[in-house]
């Protein structure tokens, strides 16, 4: 596989040119919404012809181009590509635009009765795909982002806000280094005003709107952004992919490696102790010989071999001198038995670390995923490779399998509520802390709700609030109410009476929250 030493970004200049290319789009209905993954949207469009836009905030390979070929479209759908269907679905793309000289570009759509905005913010790691409605609040998006963890929030119901502007006049700083050198500055200002002139595709390196031989970048024209951009990043996201799957097979085989290692030294020790079975036998033999001369509690015999080398036996002291013997006689015939055992053992686990090596040899020199493939198969026949159990994951049974459940309130507060009386009785006296708001409706059975405060309960916002107590009102009895009064007090304020059942619960200090049908 190519690696290149200059790795060319998408940057604004490459947003206008996608734009620039992105115009034949405009009037298309759309059609079709998909998540590959969580930060890559897929919109298929009808104009006569299908029509493919690929837009992903992926954190390493942000990116958006028209793609040449239909993308796949899986059929689950996170909640963006589902806000996406059920509200524009046949609706019509009116505009697209480069906000500004940054990686965002705003995609307009008119439906019959509103019109939407489709804001995807290709800016690497605090990149967002956002579904903006017509006064301008986000219905929908990549990933909803609290307060707590940018300046910028993104919250269900609050208000769009763009992302900061660049300072400077939009080059990145690989442009800058492009013109610096001799890149054809007329070009670049042709993709400024809109003009898409084509593209360079550099195996290994990245597309881009401009000729980059001034950097000393072979580069392959290509007849549009779009197929150059498809062509690099297709490529770039199976290589990274690649790398991923052999350091993943790699781990796993120098794990199994490690463990034959200390199987083997083991193995020395008990061949060491196998090979000491004559020694063994001696000193048995010894001490009964001159058992006769052994004072009573010696800890050493002084004794002569059939060789005439003296030898020093180690006693037990508070055993008797056949006692010795008969422990030396019994490791002695252990020993023995034990031998081949063992060498058959030191000869597999030998030819097993050997096996491994050339295998680890094989993985780092392959260069496609049907490499790894042979590699990975012959691990699994070997069976080196860890096979999934069925005990389940402490983080597939959080909450120590209580069925209780997590929202994100508009303040971006975690917000919990139980299923049932069990889950209920959990939650509150197991998970919820002093702090927490704790919400129950007033006067008939609902669910148990927590609003984690992080021990500042006076930073919730009376929309956080409201957000809970409709949480408490969506599963109680009165859900069909009108107008239902909840009641939320700090956790330390709530109690179960000793002897009650499960999900009963009395507080105190409470106050109230009207919630009303909408």
């Amino acid at each position: 596989m190519i690696l290149a030493s200059v790795k060319i970004p998408f940057d604004s200049l490459s947003t206008a040119a996608v734009v620039s290319e992105l115009q034949v789009f405009v009037g298309s209905k759309l059609e079709r919404a998909a998540q590959p993954d969580a930060r890559t949207l897929v919109l298929g469009f009808y104009d006569g012809g299908e029509r493919w836009v690929v837009a992903s905030v992926d954190r390493e390979f942000a990116r958006i181009y028209p793609a040449t070929r239909r993308p796949e479209f899986p059929k689950d759908a996170p909640s963006l590509a589902t806000e996406i269907r059920k509200r524009l679905h046949g609706s019509e793309l009116t505009s697209v635009r480069q906000i500004g000289r940054d990686r965002v570009v705003e995609f307009a759509f008119r439906t019959e009765t509103e019109s939407y905005r489709l804001m995807v913010e290709a800016t690497g790691r605090h990149g967002n795909i956002v579904l903006v409605d017509g006064r301008g609040r986000a219905v929908a998006a990549a990933e909803f982002i609290g307060p707590a963890r940018s300046v910028r929030p993104v919250l269900p119901g609050g208000e769009y806000a763009l992302p900061p502007v660049p300072d400077g006049d939009g080059s990145s700083p690989f442009l800058r280094k492009l013109l610096a050198a001799g890149g054809d500055a007329t070009a670049v200002d042709a993709v400024w005003q809109g003009t898409s002139p084509g593209a360079t595709f550099v195996p290994g390196s990245g597309a881009y709107p401009v000729d980059v031989a001034a950097l000393g970048l072979d580069g392959v024209s290509r007849a549009s952004i779009g197929q150059a951009l498809e062509q690099h990043f297709e490529s770039a996201i199976a290589e990274a992919r690649f790398r991923s799957e052999q350091a993943g097979l790699r781990s796993q085989l120098e794990r199994v490696l490690l463990a034959r290692d200390v199987a083997l030294r083991d193995l020395a020790e008990a061949l060491d102790a196998a090979r000491n079975a004559r020694r063994l036998q001696l000193y048995g033999e010894l001490i009964l010989a001159y058992q006769s001369s052994i004072p009573e509690g010696a800890r050493i015999l002084d004794a002569w071999d059939y060789d005439g080398q003296e030898v020093a036996v180690p006693l037990k002291p508070d055993a008797s001198a056949l006692e010795n013997a008969e422990r030396y006689f019994s490791k002695a015939k252990k020993a023995k038995s034990r031998a081949d055992e063992l060498r058959g053992q030191n000869d597999r686990l030998t030819e097993d670390r050997e096996a491994l090596l050339s295998s680890l040899a094989a993985l780092e020199s392959a260069d496609d995923a049907k490499d790894l493939d042979a590699v990975r198969e012959a691990a699994a026949r070997r069976r080196w490779l860890q096979r999934p159990g069925t005990a389940v994951r402490k983080e597939d049974r959080p909450f120590e399998g209580h069925a209780v459940r997590e929202l994100l309130s508009p303040g971006g507060w975690r917000v919990l509520y139980g299923e049932n009386a069990t889950s209920n009785d959990y939650l509150t006296t197991k998970v919820a802390k002093p702090a927490d708001l704790w919400f129950h409706v007033r006067g008939a059975p609902s669910a148990h709700v927590v609003l984690c405060t992080d021990n500042r309960p006076d930073k919730v916002q009376r929309a956080d609030i409201e957000f809970a107590a409709k949480v408490a009102v969506d599963h109680s009895s009165s859900k069909h109410s009108s107008y239902v009064s909840v009641d939320y007090t700090q956790k330390r304020y709530v109690r179960r009476p000793k002897g009650s059942q499960p999900g009963l619960a009395v507080y105190t200090r409470e106050k109230t929250v009207h919630v009303t049908s909408r």
